[in-house]
């Protein structure tokens, strides 16, 4: 007698639904997204019980005919493509027709539907996958789909279900990557009575994350803008100062679908080096839009993972995007004395309210009362009221944003300033070691009073009506950093010859990937020989920055990347140089605790007030806070 069964339709069911439902939250996650691809414009999602007793999904949407009705229910059966040669461009969020067959056959499902043309909706009743009723209903426009006592059916799968509020909490995170990948569409999600989630569909972006992050998540973002060859990125980053111990607040859509992309996720930590700490994940909100021929969405059941055809093209994009962004942010931290008496947690009260940057400060008056001096540093900056003049009509002009384009390039941070006239150049030299001024036009400084130093550290300076308190070490390590590394970008430096070549052995994948890209190697200073029958490479020749300890763990991370699509080259290389100028400048910097002279300090002030790009330190710690006069009003109740 044979062995081999054929399994009943029943059963085949049950075991397709488990690919597409596992929890509440991927029920939800299925009838959203079908309300999203009937053009739905206000969408309603309840739950009771973290969604096992009870979830139901009302929209606004097209609907779902009469006819239609019975056909809702069948599997394989889909309204979004037709053919074969649909599959080479998908542009809605379902296209496999198993969403709603599979959520039948593990619960009991009651749809609710009608269409704009039609007198009367249609109800549908089904228990089990089987159709119990179809009949004639009032209702308006748009779907209502019920969902009770899931996996009710199914007792395996209930066992490993978690506890009402764990699977509650996973209903909420997928609502909100959903809301956030549909600004123009108004979500509400209510569980056991309270609403949770809760946006406007104005459009807008920032207000989505607002209403769903915070206020304080929100105001440390940084606007992302890109597009090259057919490919864009927009959205938004955390500025340096709203980083996260985990990847969890990391947001990628392509095309508007939310995925877990290793390309976009390597992209954006590599674009964050030199910024945070390397312990700490970057967030984002970002979105990809790509031709939907060139990706590939119907690699995984839930839809959540896709492939491109031109990995490397993406994550150039993507890291081009993000570090461009940085690199113009000026953003600065703000010193919070004391928690606002008003809270600013995430909630439907709040959702809607636009977000405040920043306090308005009022504009600098030289009737002002000044503060004493303190101490031996304690000076006015001496600059001429030319100089004040033109700092203060720059301050106050209108700022045109420029777009940001698409640059595969960096351009340093950093350059020197221009001497004042009332500053010798013998005044301005210092005791620590610099770099030779880099050519740039003429930058006014503000007018300032350094009101003194705190435990030999941090630097207070008085400047528009606003206290900045300044790490020395943090600042100065940065300025270095950044004239260093605009330096080796301009100079061409000899790679070195291996007396003794160093064999590295690499797995099938990343030995193809080395002979791929052998020209690109040979380009930043490596040479070396092929032995494909060991799967090695003997480099007798690496870049004159690679220490010879780290060229076998640096050259199989760069075949690594190349493999995966997860980096390139020359941001590998680049990455590498940088972390090798981080001790070079960390040692040549001014130490914290030590006094130096009134000249040092000075320097690394108006570097600081005349480059507002310069906001952490390569390790990623904070170079610069503000004070402002409103700030201390306040905590002394002067307002």
């Amino acid at each position: 007698m044979g062995k081999i069964n054929v399994l009943s339709a029943q059963v085949a069911n049950l075991i397709a639904a488990g690919e597409v439902v596992d929890r509440p939250s991927s029920v939800v996650k299925e009838l959203v997204e079908n309300s999203i691809d009937a053009r739905a414009t206000k969408i309603t999602v309840e739950i009771k019980n973290g969604g096992v007793s009870y979830i139901r999904v009302s929209d606004n949407g097209s609907g779902i005919s009469s006819d239609d009705m019975p056909l809702a229910l069948k599997r394989h059966a889909t309204s979004k493509i037709e053919k074969a040669a649909d599959l080479n461009a998908i542009f809605t969020l379902g296209f496999r027709g198993e969403a709603l067959a599979a959520i039948s056959s593990v619960s009991k499902v009651r749809i609710i539907s009608k269409t704009e043309s039609a007198t009367n909706g249609t109800m549908l009743f089904a228990d089990g996958g089987e159709i119990v009723e179809v009949a004639e209903a009032g209702c308006p426009n748009g779907t209502t789909i019920t969902v009770e006592e899931l996996f009710a059916n199914v007792p395996a799968r209930r066992k490993f279900l978690k506890k009402d509020a764990t699977e509650a909490s996973a209903v909420c995170a997928s609502v909100e990557k959903i809301a956030l990948s549909h600004p123009e569409i108004s979500f509400k999600l209510i569980s056991d009575g309270n609403i949770k989630v809760e946006t406007a569909g104005d459009g807008k972006l920032d207000h989505v994350i607002f209403s769903i992050f915070g206020k304080d998540f929100a105001k440390r973002l940084i606007p992302v803008k890109c597009g090259s060859e057919g490919i864009s990125v927009h959205g938004f980053i955390g500025r340096p100062d709203n980083v996260k111990p985990t990847r969890n607040f990391q947001n990628f859509f392509v095309n508007s679908r939310f995925v877990k992309s290793r390309t976009a996720m390597a992209a954006i930590e590599q674009a964050y080096s030199s910024y945070i700490a390397p312990e700490r994940f970057p967030a984002c909100v970002l979105f990809i839009d790509i031709d939907p021929s060139t990706v590939d969405v119907n690699v995984h059941p839930a839809k959540l993972e896709v492939k491109f055809s031109n990995e490397k093209f993406i994550f150039d994009t993507v890291y081009y995007a993000v570090r461009n962004a940085l690199e113009k942010n000026t953003e600065r931290s703000d010193l919070v004395l004391r928690s606002p008496s008003v809270s600013t947690s995430r909630s439907a009260l709040n959702a809607f309210v636009p977000v405040i940057d920043r306090v308005d400060v009022k504009e600098f008056s030289p009737e002002q009362l000044k503060i004493d001096t303190l101490g031996t540093m304690a000076f006015h900056s001496g600059v001429s009221n030319e100089y004040r003049e033109k700092a203060r009509a720059e301050a106050t002009a209108p700022q045109v944003q420029e777009e940001k384009t698409f640059a595969p390039k960096f351009s340093p941070l950093v350059s020197d300033i221009s001497v004042p006239p009332s500053f010798s150049k013998t005044e301005r030299e210092t005791s620590f070691p610099t770099i030779d001024n880099v050519e740039n036009d003429n930058v006014p400084i503000p007018e300032y009073s350094i009101i003194g130093i705190a435990f030999n550290t941090y630097i207070f300076v008085e400047c528009d009506n606003k206290v900045i308190v300044i790490d020395k070490h943090a600042a100065h390590e940065r300025i270095l950093f950044e004239t260093l590394r605009g330096k080796l970008k301009n100079v061409s430096v000899a790679p070195q010859v291996l007396l003794v070549p160093i064999t590295v052995s690499l797995s099938a994948v990343d030995f193809a990937a080395v002979c791929d890209y052998e020209d690109s190697f040979r380009e930043i200073g490596f040479d070396f020989e092929c032995e494909p029958s060991q799967k090695q490479v003997k480099i007798t020749q690496i870049p004159s920055a690679l220490k010879i300890s780290d060229v076998e763990d640096v050259f199989a991370t760069m075949a690594d990347r190349l493999a995966d699509g997860t980096g390139n080259i020359e941001i590998t290389k680049q990455d590498v140089y940088e972390k090798a100028l981080y001790q070079a400048s960390c040692k040549a910097a001014m130490k914290g605790g030590r006094r130096d002279s009134d000249s040092d300090v000075r320097f690394v002030v108006e570097k600081i007030l005349t480059i507002p790009d310069i906001t952490v330190c390569p390790h990623g710690r904070p170079v610069v806070v503000n004070l402002t006069k409103s700030d201390l009003d306040r905590q002394f109740g002067r307002e």
